[in-house]
């Protein structure tokens, strides 16, 4: 019998396969994302030195670069790390992960994780990061969630629990700090913006079929899902590209500054 730790680890090794498919479809993330966490932490990402933990194939670091950030990737899959290493060559990735980060204390001004905190322990990850991060630090969360308020997207998320046995809204309402801090060791501030892109509907598909849910099901099982998913798709979008609205979902909180001499 699998228990639920090994489910989730196997879910978690899913993305080293599909490193590549990821790359190419999965959703990036809005300016305002940015802009908002420069906001909370009252400081510019430009020469902030960031270590992007979960750092997958650089699609947030990609961002925080172009923000002006001096940043360091952790990673603990070898398949997404050669995808990083191929994306953004000239950025250091390191092998690792949250819960026992390869670095030294008090040396990140920022801690980043995109779609990657639910994989770790936050009892052993939150310590991590205080202790990565120098005093006036910032551990900033995020997530691209569904717009389960968009008909069409409700539908694919109905569709795919009844396929999958996967609650969607309930992963969703799992992005808080009370999720995200068990232990309530920081006090974070949480934001949504929304935002969307256009593509087609093979590029969604493709970003679908990449997720964990689907990586462990089986390619039968996948396919009959993805073919049942394409032919809904193609009579409500008759020209060829859907309109995918996101949620990004940010928890940032910052530590204790130094105190003063």
């Amino acid at each position: 019998m699998t228990t639920p730790s090994a489910d989730r680890a196997t879910r978690a090794r899913s993305f080293d396969a599909a490193a590549a498919q990821y790359a190419a479809n999965r959703p990036s993330y809005p300016p305002a994302l940015f802009d908002a966490i420069e906001e909370l932490t009252g400081r510019p990402l430009a020469g902030a030195r960031v270590v992007d933990v979960g750092a997958g194939t650089g699609m947030a670091t990609a961002r925080l670069l172009a923000r002006g950030a001096d940043v360091i990737a952790v990673e603990p899959g070898a398949g997404m790390a050669a995808e990083f290493r191929r994306a953004l060559p000239g950025v250091p990735v390191v092998r690792g992960d949250g819960n026992a980060l390869p670095l030294a204390a008090h040396c990140a001004d920022l801690l980043t994780y995109a779609q990657a905190w639910h994989w770790t322990d936050p009892v052993r990850a939150v310590p991590e990061a205080v202790r990565v991060l120098r005093p006036g630090g910032a551990l900033a969360l995020w997530w691209n969630t569904d717009a389960l308020d968009v008909p069409w997207i409700a539908e694919e998320a109905e569709r795919t629990a009844r396929h999958f046995g996967v609650n969607l809204a309930a992963e969703r309402r799992s992005t808080n700090a009370r999720a995200a801090d068990p232990d309530g060791r920081l006090r974070f501030t949480r934001r949504e913006i929304r935002w969307s892109r256009r593509v087609p509907i093979g590029t969604h598909l493709a970003n679908l079929a990449s997720h964990s849910v689907l990586l462990t099901h089986g390619e039968e099982r996948t396919a009959a899902f993805l073919a049942e998913q394409r032919a809904h798709l193609t009579a409500a979008f008759p020209e060829g590209t859907v309109e995918e609205t996101y949620d990004v979902v940010l928890l940032l909180a910052t530590t204790s500054p130094a105190p003063a001499p």
